[in-house]
Order: structure tokens, then C-alpha cells, then sequence
């Protein structure tokens, strides 16, 4: 059982740094936004305002590719989980969980919380533009 559970939390540590990964680039994501947005004001440019959409774009993507490769790996976890003490070998290769739907990064971009956390930011960024244009 020794060798599972070191496994498992070898698996689990890379989720972790997965999950922290995610957690940094949505702050990075609000924080350059912001201040393309006060550049925006300050100077009284729009064209940074418009700007700000490619970084919210890109850390989208950023982030569904994120998500996609934690799925894989939490797909991993769960096939080591069931498998006999003796058949473990501490790979780490997530490769035969990628073509699960849920694991694919097409699937991870349209996520739910993707979509709202975007969602909501590029919503934002709309009413802002409208707001310094006014």
C-alpha cells in the first residue's frame, strides 16, 4: 500500500501546482486588465482599454489549458486509486486520458467557471469602455 500512496501523492502534488497555477494567472489576469484600463483613463485612450481584450483572451486560453492538464492528471489519480499495489510503476503520463471530453482543452475553455469568470471580466471590460467613452 506504501507504493500507492506514494503515487497518489506524487499525482497529487502536480494537481496542486495545477490548481495554484490557475489561481495565479486569474489574479495576473485582473491586475493587467486593471491597468491597461487606468492607462486608459488616465491618457484618455481608448485603444488600451481595447487592448486589455487580448491579454483576457490569451489568459483564458492560458488558464483552459491549465485546466485541461489537471483534469488529466485527477483522471490519472482515480486510474492509480483502483490499481493493485503490485502494477504500480509512479508514471506520471497522462497521455491515455486525453482524449476523455472532459479532459480535452476545448472542453476546459467552455467550462463553467471559465465561462463565468471570463465572462463576467469581459462583460466588465464592455461596461467600463462605455463608461470612458461617455
Amino acid at each position: 500500500m506504501d507504493k500507492k500512496l506514494k503515487h497518489l501523492d506524487y499525482i497529487q502534488q502536480a494537481i496542486n501546482r495545477l490548481a495554484s497555477n490557475l489561481f495565479l494567472l486569474k489574479g495576473w489576469t485582473v491586475t493587467l486588465i486593471a491597468a491597461l484600463f487606468a492607462l486608459a483613463s488616465k491618457d484618455a485612450k481608448p485603444v488600451y482599454a481595447l487592448i486589455a481584450y487580448i491579454p483576457a483572451f490569451m489568459f483564458w486560453l492560458l488558464d483552459a489549458y491549465f485546466l485541461s492538464q489537471e483534469r488529466r492528471f485527477r483522471s490519472l489519480y482515480d486510474h492509480v486509486r483502483v490499481t493493485e499495489e503490485h502494477d504500480i510503476d509512479f508514471s506520471m503520463n497522462t497521455e491515455p486520458y486525453k482524449n476523455e471530453v472532459r479532459n480535452g482543452f476545448w472542453h476546459a475553455f467552455w467550462s463553467t467557471t471559465l465561462r463565468l469568470y471570463y465572462g463576467a471580466l469581459i462583460a466588465t471590460m464592455v461596461i467600463v469602455m462605455i463608461l470612458l467613452k461617455g
